[in-house]
């Protein structure tokens, strides 16, 4: 496999976290051009501290954050607050970086990537609400022909976790998302449909807890509020790290390609991600859905990664 140049747009986030250390472990694999810090689980200003405490974990200080969107595209900020609650900043202790976000906007430096490098080269990985990319493909049309792929975790096409249809990322800015899923570019999705296969069980999360190298408590602590759902018995899927191990092993997991549209419309339907399943529209396709994963698989890839840090 030829060494793929990533950019990982995200809002840390513990899985965030887990999918960062995984992209960065397989070095040999996966050039991290740069993080790009999107507001969502968190501020804006949270997830770029954040994103800047697991590169410093890491000892991966060199690649840069950039801040990014502070809001949605139309009205205000949902954080995962009403996911999570205060769990949401569990693991969060890591110790600080002493880097800071560099002085250029997201998406600009986006922009500017994407033009400098030849096209078909760059992966942008979207971890979080696609305010960026969206903001970047409208000042710059022209760079969604130029990117190799787009691989998110977004939607979701049987049940929600923010209302009935609507999962979180998509939901925050609607508005985004359906402007890059208008776009031209390939994208691949890792909805709430494969990601709620990778559900993190005790002993899934017993041996990522273990790993006997450096990082290991803070691994540890990441990963708590994962233990804890999973000790009640109601284990959490790890979504973001999907995204990662698609571009790591896509044969780990089957799709099919599908037309997706999102309702922005406010009701009871905000932010649903419309999958086309059974090509009854006649709209045509603009998404490689994602539907199954080999669950082992992604721990044991999970796990190897985490090993090397």
């Amino acid at each position: 496999m030829s060494k793929q140049s990533i950019i990982i747009d995200t809002d840390p986030g513990q899985d965030d976290a887990l999918a960062i250390l995984l992209a960065l472990a397989n070095g040999d694999a996966l050039d991290v051009l740069g993080i790009t810090a999107v507001c969502g689980n968190i501020s804006v200003k949270g997830t770029a501290a954040n994103a800047l405490k697991v590169l410093a974990l890491a000892g991966r200080e060199d690649v840069p954050v950039f801040l990014g969107a502070p809001a949605p595209l139309v009205g205000a900020l949902v954080t995962a607050d009403v996911l999570h609650g205060e769990a949401i900043t569990a693991g969060w202790d890591l110790p600080l970086s002493k880097a800071s976000p560099r002085a250029e906007f997201a998406a600009d430096w986006i922009i500017d990537t994407l033009l400098s490098r030849p096209a078909g080269t760059v992966t942008i990985c979207a971890l979080g609400p696609l305010t960026n990319i969206a903001l970047a493909f409208a000042k710059r049309p022209e760079i969604a022909d130029r990117l190799r792929a787009l691989v998110m975790m977004a939607g979701a096409s049987q049940g929600g976790n923010m209302n009935a249809v609507a999962e979180f990322n998509v939901f925050v800015d609607p508005h985004a998302a359906a402007r890059v899923f208008a776009s031209p570019v390939r994208k691949v999705v890792a909805s709430l449909d494969v990601t709620q296969k990778l559900l993190a069980t005790e002993r899934d999360l017993g041996r990522l807890m273990a790993i006997p190298n450096r990082i290991a408590s803070q691994v540890s602590g990441l990963l708590r509020l994962y233990e804890a759902y999973a000790k009640a018995g109601s284990p959490r899927p790890l979504h973001d790290p999907a995204v990662i191990a698609w571009l790591l092993a896509p044969e780990m997991f089957s799709g099919k390609d599908v037309n997706v549209e999102i309702e922005t419309a406010p009701g009871r339907t905000y932010g649903q991600t419309i999958v086309d399943v059974n090509a009854v529209t006649g709209r045509a396709t603009n998404a490689h859905w994602l539907t199954d994963a080999d669950r082992e698989g992604f721990y044991r890839l999970l796990e190897s990664g985490l090993t090397r840090i």
